[in-house]
């Protein structure tokens, strides 16, 4: 018995080798050929990536941090700190641009902050715990300088990290990033448990929590909304703390203390990005941010956006983030492509040419 299931295993095997030589068998049943000009059926070698993974070091301070690290070891590394209520996995919302941010050599490493997704919740912690453990992460991956990207609330942290290191930075960019400077959030004057009570239907429910409007251009990529829904739901539910807001709110109250960190020390050049219609981070905070930058920063701000800038503009963020700054992105008749500024502002006078990839327009 044994010695005929290995005879027939080596004749199906010669058969599968004869079949992937395009080759035929004698006594194998033919299959009907493709019909013409079809694309011949392939099974792949490798697995296509679901997404970044989640990984876990364990940090001197005895902190356990969570990161995703994506893109080429030999890439330019990218350091992407997402907004207030985000996981690790966050910066995974920004994959509809994949292919352009693997065009660019970048790569793409996210830490996950204190309670949310993997990350156990400590009341004790704040920002700078956050920039420590950030620093300690890129530490073990090998990475020395890094350019920073922060979006909405994380531009508290990133200017923590900031601070803290700042001759690492190689480039600060800041899309419709919360400043710790300036007027303090209306919130900050309510209690823990008042400030809770407003937030527990909206991160019970991801689906509200990130609700952007009927005329967000989120709309327009395929799948972003429910990918943004498995990150709250990931954020708020992964370890089983079925929604708990303490996290949240430690973060939002975070945000009110003054003054932020001292950052008089950067040498770097950074990048600002602000939508015109925002009201969540609004446009004023823009000089905010200017007060307490040492040089002058690039300021991209855009009248089609809300504070989803960072996503529908996420096309020109990437060409910065890679050292191309001098350059805008464009769509004229259908392609997409990076020419100098001043180029660029010559062009836009035509209704053809648009902001951005061809991809909004379609």
């Amino acid at each position: 018995m044994k010695r005929s299931v290995r005879i027939a295993f080596a004749t199906s095997a010669a058969a599968l080798a004869a079949m992937l030589l395009g080759g035929s068998v004698t006594g194998a049943a033919a299959s009907a050929p493709p019909a013409a000009g079809a694309q011949r059926p392939r099974i792949q070698d490798d697995f296509d990536s679901l997404g970044p993974q989640v990984k876990a070091a364990r940090l001197d301070s005895g902190r356990t941090a969570h990161y995703t690290d994506a893109g080429p070891r030999n890439g330019r590394p990218v350091l992407f700190i997402g907004g207030t209520g985000t996981s690790a996995r966050a910066a995974h919302m920004t994959d509809f641009f994949r292919s352009t941010r693997e065009s660019l050599g970048l790569r793409l490493i996210s830490v996950e902050r204190n309670g949310f997704g993997d990350t156990e919740y400590d009341p004790k912690l704040g920002a700078a715990d956050f920039a420590e453990d950030a620093w300690q992460v890129l530490d073990r991956l090998g990475v020395g300088k890094v350019t920073v990207v922060a979006i909405s609330g994380g531009g508290p942290y990133a200017a923590e990290l900031a601070a803290r290191a700042p001759t690492r930075v190689r480039a600060l960019h800041l899309a419709a990033a919360l400043p710790p400077y300036g007027a303090r959030p209306d919130y900050c004057g309510l209690s823990d448990s008042a400030l809770a009570k407003e937030l527990r239907g909206q991160i019970a429910d991801p689906r509200k929590w990130w609700a952007f409007p009927d005329d967000s251009p989120t709309k327009k990529i395929p799948g972003f909304a429910d990918t943004a829904f498995e990150d709250g739901a990931r954020t708020y539910n992964q370890r089983g703390q079925k929604a708990d807001p303490a996290p949240q709110v430690h973060e939002q109250k975070l945000y009110c203390k003054r003054p932020g960190p001292d950052l008089s020390a950067l040498t770097a050049p950074v990048y600002l990005y602000s939508g015109k219609k925002d009201t969540t981070v609004p446009p004023s905070t823009l000089a905010t941010w200017k007060a307490q930058l040492p040089g002058k920063p690039v300021v991209r701000s855009y009248a089609d956006s809300g504070h989803d800038v960072q996503y529908r503009h996420w096309d020109q963020i990437l060409a910065d983030l890679a050292g191309y700054g001098d350059r805008t992105v464009v769509c004229r008749d259908g392609h997409s492509g990076m020419v100098p500024a001043q180029v660029a502002r010559r062009m836009l006078a035509d209704r053809r040419v648009t902001l951005g990839s061809c991809a909004w327009q379609k």
